[in-house]
């Protein structure tokens, strides 16, 4: 039988949890269950970036790729910012990045 550690969170864990807590959260992580929006939401860790850098970025078109970024930004991952002609899109939370974290300790556990 395996042992397994006790696991600490690093959030605030005091409130207890409904089952409305977890159907919003599933909402946020069916957003990032496409590599692409992946993608986009690592490239915005680095700052904000406007819809033509993020399409070149991806490789799609710009109309796939606005459809991303609405998803994202429809559960509360990205905000966005309209200048003149141009919008600019950025992560509204940076703790969202804990996970990507998570996921690099998560695999490199695995090569192990």
């Amino acid at each position: 039988m395996a042992k397994y550690q006790r696991v600490k969170a690093t959030c605030n864990t005091k409130k207890l949890k409904t089952p409305a807590d977890f159907r919003q959260a599933s909402e946020v992580f069916k957003a990032l269950s496409n590599p692409n929006r992946l993608l986009i939401v690592d490239a915005l860790a680095q700052g904000e970036r406007c819809v033509a850098d993020l399409t070149a970025l991806v490789g799609l078109d710009m109309s796939t790729v606005s459809n991303h970024l609405s998803v994202l930004r429809n559960v509360g991952i990205l905000r966005d910012d309209r200048r003149g002609t141009q919008v600019f899109y950025a992560l509204r939370k940076a703790c969202l990045l804990n996970i990507f974290c998570c996921l690099d300790e998560f695999h490199a556990e695995d090569e192990e």
